[in-house]
C-alpha cells in the first residue's frame, strides 16, 4: 500500500516548469527552468511507503545523483513543506560501485549515469525514482542487498588461495581466453539483472520477538539459499571456473548451481542482459553454466 501526502497537480506544459522571470535591466531574463521529480519515500523497514513532490532548479547535464543531491539540501517539498532529506546510496558517481541503482522512470538503472535531459526526452511531465522492487528498503531508495552478495558466497565466486605466501608466476593464460573472460570480469554487482529477472522475487524477513539473533541470520540465509541465484552469480561461477586456479574448485561451484535455487530456476526470460549496464553477455554465461552443470551431473553418475 503506497499513501498520498500531498496533492498530485502538475505545472502545465511538457516542459520542465519555469518561474516568473527576474527582470534585470533590459527586462529580458531567460526565465528559471525547473525539474519536477516523484519520489517513493519509506521512512524505516516494514513502514508504508508514500509518493512525494520536489521541484529543483533545471541545470544542464545533470544526472540523476546532481538531482538528489539538491533535493537533500533543500529539504522541502514541492508544496513547501519542510520534509526529512532523501536517503540513496552513491559511491564512486562513474558507474564502477554499482551502488546507486534503482527504479528511474520505471526502469532499473544506475543513478549516476542517468542523464537528466534523457529522462525528460523520456517522460517531460516528470522524473520518477523508486527504490528496487527486489531487495528489502532500508529508508526511502536505499536497500538491503545482503542477498546479491551471498549468491556470490554460494558459488564461491573467487578465486582460493589459503595463504600469503609467493607462490611465484601464476599460470599462462591465453589472450583468447582473456579476451573471453574479462566482460565477465566487469561486474559490478550493482544487482539490475536481479531487479528485471521475474525468477528472482523478494525476500524480506521480519524479526520475531521470541527469536536470537543468531535464529534469525540462520532463518535468513535458509531463505535466501532456496531462493535463485540470480544472473550475476552465475556469471561469476562461469567466470572463475574458466580460470586455471579457480577451476580447482569447479565441482564445489557447480554443486551450488544445480542446488534449491540454482540454474535450473532461470527461465530464460533475457531481461537481466538487456538491462545490464555493463553489456556482459550473461545469457551467453547462463547457457554455459547450463551445458557444464549436465555434463557434470552425467560424470557424477558414471564416476559412482
Amino acid at each position: 500500500m503506497i499513501r498520498s501526502v500531498e496533492s498530485t497537480g502538475h505545472h502545465d506544459g511538457g516542459q520542465p516548469s519555469q518561474s516568473p522571470a527576474d527582470h534585470g535591466g533590459n527586462g529580458h531574463s531567460a526565465p528559471q527552468r525547473f525539474v519536477r521529480v516523484r519520489i517513493l519515500r519509506q521512512d524505516a523497514p516494514g513502514e508504508e511507503s508514500y509518493w512525494e513532490r520536489f521541484e529543483i532548479p533545471y541545470v544542464a547535464n545533470m544526472n540523476v545523483i546532481s538531482i538528489l543531491q539538491q533535493v537533500a539540501a533543500q529539504a522541502k517539498s514541492r508544496d513547501g513543506r519542510r520534509v526529512a532529506p532523501v536517503a540513496w546510496d552513491c559511491n564512486c558517481l562513474e558507474e564502477v560501485c554499482g551502488s546507486c541503482t534503482m527504479l528511474i522512470n520505471g526502469r532499473t538503472r544506475m543513478a549516476c549515469s542517468a542523464l537528466v535531459d534523457r529522462l525528460l526526452d523520456e517522460s517531460a511531465d516528470e522524473i520518477e525514482l523508486r527504490p528496487m522492487s527486489k531487495f528489502p528498503v532500508v529508508r526511502d531508495l536505499v536497500v538491503d542487498r545482503g542477498r546479491l552478495f551471498h549468491s556470490l558466497e554460494r558459488v564461491k565466486a573467487w578465486v582460493p588461495v589459503d595463504d600469503s605466501y609467493d607462490h611465484g608466476p601464476g599460470p599462462r593464460i591465453s589472450p583468447e581466453n582473456q579476451e573471453d573472460a574479462y566482460p565477465l570480469a566487469t561486474c559490478i554487482s550493482c544487482g539490475c539483472c536481479l531487479e528485471a529477472c521475474p525468477q528472482f522475487t523478494k525476500i524480506e524477513l521480519v524479526r520475531r520477538e521470541d527469536e536470537s539473533a543468531d535464529d534469525f541470520e540462520a532463518r535468513r540465509t535458509a531463505a535466501f539459499d532456496a531462493g535463485f541465484v540470480g544472473a550475476h552469480a552465475i556469471s561469476q561461477a562461469m567466470l572463475f571456473n574458466g580460470h586455471p586456479t579457480g577451476k580447482m574448485i569447479a565441482d564445489e561451484r557447480l554443486t551450488a548451481l544445480t542446488a534449491q535455487g540454482g540454474i535450473q530456476m532461470c527461465g530464460n526470460a533475457q531481461n537481466c542482459v538487456a538491462v545490464c549496464p555493463k553489456s556482459i553477455p550473461l545469457t551467453r554465461s547462463i547457457a554455459r553454466a547450463g551445458r557444464a552443470a549436465t555434463v557434470w551431473a552425467i560424470r557424477k553418475i558414471f564416476d559412482r
